[in-house]
This record gives structure tokens, sequence and C-alpha cells, in this order.
């Protein structure tokens, strides 16, 4: 009993000295330089410390100097996220945000198979609610706090099928249109899983799970 209790307030303690941590750094992940690799589109490799801009579509590196890239000359580059945990990666391709024409940009890959690849491109909202919210991320239920004093973390996402770049409206039937040909397995899977059709973590098993059965 005593092994079991010691156990459970070890986890306990990890568990609030990585809330602590995050809490304390009071930044978002693009805020933070996190150690990581950038490889770039003509086969170079660079491994320091990283730090990433969405809204522009830059990458920073931190060595002995700091060096900026542009998604024009990076293909991907990876973090270890040592706050919110797990190893992200972002690929640069070719996407119009502004519907005049496509330009090379940041898109987080949360999963991937051989029908479709669920993307993502985070960005700090403001939070009228004001409040430290949690709530699951994809990688690790430590993600971290989704919101922080006057500002969350949102994101939007995507859909890469058919070598092409679609955005999701977060609208449930949008969803079935996208994932199309398993509309009834992918909607028992929700409903046995509790799964929500607008959450990062529960986009992801479904787009892995619809992947699954495309192979079988």
């Amino acid at each position: 009993m005593n092994k079991i209790l010691n156990h459970t307030l070890l986890s306990l303690g990890m568990l609030l000295l990585v809330t602590a941590v995050a809490f304390g750094q009071n930044q978002f992940p693009s805020q933070i330089w996190h150690k990581g690799n950038i490889y770039g589109s003509e086969g170079q490799n660079y491994t320091g410390l990283v730090k990433y801009d969405l809204d522009n579509n830059l990458v920073q590196l931190q060595t002995d100097r700091i060096e900026t890239f542009t998604a024009s000359n990076v293909a991907y580059f990876e973090i270890f996220d040592e706050v919110y945990g797990g190893v992200r990666k972002f690929y640069s391709l070719p996407y119009s945000l502004n519907g005049d024409y496509e330009t090379p940009i940041f898109f987080e890959v949360l999963t991937e198979g051989e029908n479709v690849a669920l993307l993502c491109r985070e960005y700090i909202a403001t939070d009228s609610r004001n409040m430290g919210a949690w709530g699951p991320m994809s990688m690790n239920p430590l993600w971290g706090p989704q919101t922080m004093t006057g500002y969350r973390l949102a994101f939007n996402y995507y859909f890469f099928k058919d070598n092409q770049i679609q955005r999701y409206s977060l609208k449930k039937k949008d969803l079935f249109s996208l994932l199309s040909g398993y509309e009834d397995e992918i909607n028992l899977f929700m409903r046995k899983n509790r799964l929500e059709h607008d959450k990062r973590g529960d986009l992801l098993r479904i787009t892995a799970y619809y992947n699954e059965l495309n192979n079988n």
C-alpha cells in the first residue's frame, strides 16, 4: 500500500511540476526556444534551438548566432516541445492563404497516412473568458494550458488529400465529406469513443482511424 501511495504522490508531484513550468513560462509554444532540427530545401541539416513564427512563416535557429529561414528555403523542421511534450513536425507546403496565389507556408502535421493527412496552423487568439482552461492536445495529456490570461491557443485545421490542401470548416457534415466512404463507421467510432468533430486530439484519432479503414 505504501509503495502505491508513494508512486501516486510521485506522479502527482511530476504533474504539478509540469503544470508549474507551463504557467511559469507564461508563454505559448511559438514564443519559446525548443531543441530541434531544420531541414533545408536543398538538403541542408541544421541542429540547435528552434523558434517558429507561423504568422510570418519564419523559423529561427539559435547556435552561436541566430539565423532566420523562410518557408521558401525550408523543407520541414521538427522540435521537441519540452514544456508541452512530444516531437512536433512542420512542413513547408504551397498554399494560398489569401486566395491570390500559392506560396510556401508552414503546416504542422498531426497525423498522416497513405490516403489523407491532418494538418494544422496554430495562432494566438483573444480569450474573452480570461481564464486558464485545460484541454487535451494531440500528443500528451500534459500538453499544457490552452489559455493564458487574456489569450488562448487556437487552431485552423486542414486535410491533405488527393494532392490538395483543403481547409476544414469545423462542421461535422464537412468532416464526413472530406473523409468520404466510411461515414457510418466513423460515426460509430466517434460515438463509442466520445469524440468531437472540432477538437485537436479527437480529429487526430478520427483521421488515423479513417486511414486504417482505407488500408484494410
